[in-house]
């Protein structure tokens, strides 16, 4: 397993080694001792999901308050994707700035999103699968959004791709707007809890 921390802190990709042969392909998105590695801890798992996507739509940029939140750790196991992570956490050296990863089917490479990160992404092609596990269940009280079309953010959408959005996540507020109604986590509490759950004191 190859594993990459990405340029927002509390984010890695990792790529799995794929083995084809005449029936088709193995490979494992998931390798507990490598997640553990690289973060410092063991996922906790407690939801699993799922979703298909047309190409061109976009979902996102969802976050939930710290602490829990919710981490996540996705994959593509059909078609492909731009997965975007977005430090919208007060106080982090890289507030308001993102990373993006293309996921697909045929890597198999995953990304991790630790607690207080904003994540999106867009379907590159049609049916596209994308699959993740959570770290805590769905609460709909504690989930928000940040609109994926800020223009402050700039955020990496193809524009070759016609963009299909929820009416959700396209009325969300704009990052600014976030920040100033106070629904940001803060870059502190996100970093003691990720302390709490690695085990420093």
């Amino acid at each position: 397993m190859q594993v990459r921390e990405l340029d927002i802190a509390g984010s890695w990709e990792f790529t799995p080694p794929a083995f084809p042969d005449n029936r088709g392909l193995f490979a494992a998105p998931y390798q507990e001792q490598a997640f553990v590695d690289a973060v410092g801890h063991p996922l906790r798992l407690a939801q699993t999901n799922h979703s298909v996507s047309r190409r061109g739509t976009i979902r996102g940029v969802h976050f939930a308050d710290v602490p829990p939140s919710q981490a996540k750790y996705v994959y593509c196991p059909y078609g492909a994707l731009l997965d975007v992570i977005v430090d919208i956490r007060v106080g982090s050296p890289t507030f308001g700035r993102w990373t993006a990863v293309r996921l697909d089917s045929e890597k198999f490479n995953a990304v991790y999103v630790s607690e207080g990160l904003g994540h999106a992404f867009i379907a590159l092609t049609d049916n596209t699968a994308m699959s993740y596990m959570c770290s805590e269940g769905f609460n709909p009280s504690a989930e928000h959004g940040i609109t994926p079309l800020d223009p402050a953010l700039e955020l990496p959408w193809p524009a070759d791709i016609e963009h299909i959005l929820s009416d959700k996540d396209r009325d969300a507020p704009t990052l600014a707007e976030a920040q100033a109604s106070g629904l940001l986590p803060s870059y502190d509490d996100c970093v003691a809890y990720r302390d709490k759950l690695r085990g420093v004191n």
